[in-house]
C-alpha cells in the first residue's frame, strides 16, 4: 500500500507543480507598475501627468459582486448624455485609457475610464481575462443607467484583454450598452494559451493545458473554455466594430477576423496596416479615429437623438 502512495505522490506531485506554475501564469501575470506605465504613455504622447490631475472628474467607487470595489473617473462632457466605457488591456490601468478618452472627447462624449480587478486601484485577487471582469463591466453599467438614464446612449470599448470583456459582456442577455468597440480581442481563451504556449515556451500544450484547465477551476472557479468571445458573439445584437493590427504577433490578426465573421447584424471591420499588439492607435491615429467616427455615423450613434 504504500508502495502505490508512493507512487502516486511521484507522478502527481510534479504534475500539480505544472499545473500551478502556469495557472500562476495566467492569474497572477506580471502588471506594470504605475512609474512604468506613466512613461510609456508619457513617451508616446498619450499621457501628462498633470494635466490628467487637473481635469475635471467624479472619483468613482462601485462594489464589484464578487466582495472588493471597482475605482475609476467619470470625466463629463457639457450637455450630453452619450458616454464611452472605456476598457484597458490586462497588466496595465486605466492610465492607458486616457487616450482613448481624449479620442472621444473630440466627439462631444462623456468618458467612464475604470480599473479592472487586480489592476490600478481597484480590489480583486486574481486576473481572469474577462471571466470575472464582464460582470464587474455589467456593474459599471448599471452605475451609468442609474446616473445617466436609460434614454442615454452608453457605447464600450475594449483593448485587448478588455475588448474579451466587452465581448462577453455584450454577449449576456441582460446586457444594456448600444454599441461596442474590441480592439485586438482574441477569439478563445484556449486558443490564445496554445498559441503563446508554442511561442513562449515551445510547447504544444496537448497535455499541460488539459493539466491547467483543472488546477484553474479548482483555484479561480472556472475553466478555460468559458472565456471564449467566438462561442458568444452571435448573440450579440448591437453594432460591433472590430479593429485589429494586420502585425500582431500577440494576439494574431486573424482572431478578430474569425470574430467578425460570426458576429451577425450590424458590424464593421478595420485592419490597421501599422502597429504591433494594441498599437493600432498609436500608429494609425487618423485612420483609427476616422474609423470610430465612420462607425459611430453609419449606425446613427453620435446622433442627439435621445432626448439629450
Amino acid at each position: 500500500m504504500k508502495k502505490w502512495i508512493a507512487i502516486f505522490a511521484f507522478i502527481l506531485c510534479p504534475l500539480a507543480a505544472i499545473g500551478i506554475f502556469f495557472t500562476n501564469k495566467m492569474m497572477y501575470i506580471r502588471k506594470l507598475t504605475d512609474e512604468e506605465l506613466i512613461k510609456r504613455e508619457s513617451d508616446g504622447g498619450h499621457y501628462h501627468h498633470e494635466e490628467f490631475q487637473q481635469l475635471k472628474k467624479e472619483k468613482v467607487c462601485i462594489p464589484s459582486a464578487f466582495g472588493y470595489d471597482l475605482h475609476g473617473y467619470f470625466v463629463p462632457f457639457p450637455h450630453t448624455t452619450r458616454t464611452i466605457v472605456l476598457c484597458h488591456g490586462v497588466t496595465v490601468s486605466l492610465i492607458n485609457s486616457v487616450k482613448y478618452m481624449k479620442l472621444f472627447q473630440k466627439l462631444g462624449w462623456n468618458v467612464m475610464l475604470y480599473d479592472h480587478r487586480r489592476h490600478g486601484m481597484s480590489g480583486g485577487k486574481t486576473t481572469s481575462y474577462g471571466y470575472y471582469e464582464k460582470e464587474d463591466l455589467a456593474k459599471i453599467v448599471k452605475w451609468l443607467r442609474q446616473k445617466l438614464g436609460e434614454s442615454a446612449i452608453i457605447g464600450i470599448h475594449g483593448e485587448s484583454m478588455g475588448a474579451v470583456t466587452t465581448l462577453l459582456y455584450a454577449a449576456k442577455p441582460e446586457a444594456n450598452a448600444n454599441f461596442y468597440i474590441a480592439d485586438c480581442p482574441f477569439a478563445s481563451f484556449e486558443d490564445q494559451l496554445l498559441y503563446r504556449l508554442k511561442t513562449d515556451f515551445r510547447l504544444s500544450g496537448e497535455w499541460i493545458l488539459p493539466l491547467s484547465d483543472q488546477v484553474l477551476k479548482w483555484r479561480d472557479g472556472y475553466r478555460i473554455r468559458q472565456v471564449s468571445p467566438l462561442d458568444v458573439i452571435d448573440q450579440v445584437k448591437e453594432p460591433v466594430l472590430f479593429i485589429h493590427s494586420r502585425h500582431d504577433d500577440y494576439i494574431p490578426c486573424e482572431q478578430s477576423q474569425q470574430l467578425y465573421a460570426r458576429k451577425k447584424g450590424d458590424k464593421q471591420l478595420f485592419i490597421a496596416p501599422h502597429g504591433a499588439h494594441a498599437m493600432s492607435f498609436s500608429e494609425n491615429k487618423e485612420a483609427y479615429e476616422q474609423e470610430i467616427q465612420a462607425f459611430l455615423q453609419r449606425f446613427e450613434l453620435n446622433e442627439n437623438k435621445r432626448g439629450e
